[in-house]
């Protein structure tokens, strides 16, 4: 089995198996998952969920959040890591928002990637779920892993190559929702500790269930 072929049966079953694949961060407008992404680095969907009510409530708009007191959105944020910082690029990506884009998320990977904080992998989910673009990939460590340990990539771990490497596999239409059921896969099987391999949906075809 080639890596084309390995990667429509993954396709495959994964849709069988989790057939919603839904961003697991929770929010009500465009910005708010972009902040969200912002603040998931280094930190747990879970723990980013229970931060953001108390967030959103504080600063309920886009310009209540670019007027906002740096150090009272670190203490909203503390429990996520890294606050200084990630609460630093909240205001100022607010701040861009408003004055560069009429308080509209940007469309385009150029643009995206000109606002604070956001990495190619923050613009590829906001593309692929506020856009609705095809051809994002989004590339997590749950993806990095699982695409190794199941042969999509040889030992790479460089995102960007990752990245690239998934685009040439994946149908455009499909990316974005694959990338998604690998973030639940990786929670619910094949987790960073071990892999649960006899209870895995992708056993037959994965290389490293083969091994």
């Amino acid at each position: 089995m080639n890596k084309d072929e390995r990667a429509r049966e993954i396709i495959r079953r994964l849709e069988d198996e989790y057939p919603d694949s839904l961003c697991s961060l929770q929010y009500g407008k465009d910005y708010e998952l972009l902040f969200a992404v912002r603040l998931s680095a280094q930190c747990t969907d879970e723990r980013v969920n229970k931060i953001t009510p108390a967030l959103f409530a504080r600063f309920p708009t886009l310009e209540s959040f670019a007027a906002a007191d740096v150090a009272e959105v670190e203490e909203l944020v503390k429990s996520c890591g890294f606050y200084h910082t990630k609460a630093r690029d909240l205001v100022e990506c607010a701040q861009m928002l408003l004055t560069r884009h009429g308080g509209k998320v940007p469309g385009t990977m150029e643009e995206l990637l000109k606002l604070p904080g956001v990495g190619r992998k923050t613009a590829n989910l906001i593309l692929g779920d506020v856009f609705k673009a095809p051809g994002a990939v989004v590339v997590d460590t749950h993806c990095i892993r699982l695409t190794n340990r199941m042969g999509l990539v040889d030992n790479e771990k460089d995102p960007a190559k990752i990245e690239k490497a998934l685009r040439e596999l994946l149908p455009p239409e499909k990316s974005s929702d694959f990338c998604h059921r690998m973030v639940l896969h990786g929670r619910a099987v094949c987790t960073a500790r071990k892999p649960y391999c006899e209870r895995c949906c992708l056993a037959q075809v994965c290389r490293f269930a083969a091994g």
